[in-house]
């Protein structure tokens, strides 16, 4: 792997990865010396990957201490789903009423069907990973799904607001695909349909019923009891 930008990203993407599928836990101290080693390049880059992931929230890094993988805490995952609800159930519902333009329009332009023919491949996508049980799959699918519904809705400023929040939503996701994975793939297909159809108001509820019960889901398990 050569030093520079490239290398960097290289580095950043493969631990943010190797963070949100747990192959690192929450704790675990992380040296640019050994990332160095490991990657064969000089310490400047894994410095520079290090620092943008401390910016993302994955990594903690103290003066003298070095840095350590971050944990999402349960208040933190609250306020993220929270977020979500809001922005996405806007992206589902700009998404219904452009689908339903395209509709009335008897032509759908090049650059919607561009955007719909990916979004039936990453449903086929997940549909086939849940039938195989390739469960580790849908984190990645989920998160180009939901970017999918942003494409459709045609809105940089949602898109944006998506992308800032795509690897901890990718993270959230990880952590509970086992025991919501299959239930939570199954509901895209019901928030398509309403997108599909042109009905925005059931394209705005279906999304943000999903969102909540990712949520509920997620907090339900995550969070420590009270005495």
């Amino acid at each position: 792997m050569r030093p520079g930008a490239d290398g960097t990203s290289r580095v950043r993407d493969t631990l943010r990865q190797d963070i949100i599928f747990g192959r690192l836990n929450p704790g675990t101290r992380i040296t640019e010396a050994a990332l160095a080693a490991k990657y064969g390049m000089s310490r400047v880059p894994v410095r520079e990957a290090l620092r943008a992931l401390e910016a993302e929230g994955f990594v903690e890094s103290r003066p003298y201490a070095g840095s350590t993988v971050s944990a999402i805490p349960v208040e933190e995952a609250d306020d993220l789903f929270a977020v979500r609800a809001v922005v996405e159930a806007a992206t589902a519902r700009r998404a219904a009423e452009r689908a339903a333009r395209q509709l009335s329009a008897g032509a759908p332009d090049e650059t919607w069907w561009d955007a719909r023919r990916g979004m039936a491949r990453i449903l086929d996508a997940g549909d086939a990973a849940v039938a195989a049980g390739r469960l580790d799959l849908l984190p990645d699918l989920n998160v180009r799904f939901h970017l999918g519904v942003a494409a459709l809705a045609d809105s940089r400023s949602l898109t944006a607001l998506l992308r800032q929040l795509a690897g901890k939503i990718e993270w959230l996701y990880a952590a509970d695909v086992g025991s919501r994975g299959k239930d939570s793939w199954s509901e895209h297909r019901r928030i398509m349909a309403a997108v599909d159809a042109g009905s925005a108001a059931r394209a705005a509820e279906l999304m943000e019923a999903h969102i909540q019960a990712s949520r509920a889901g997620y907090l339900s398990r995550f969070r420590p009891a009270r005495d």
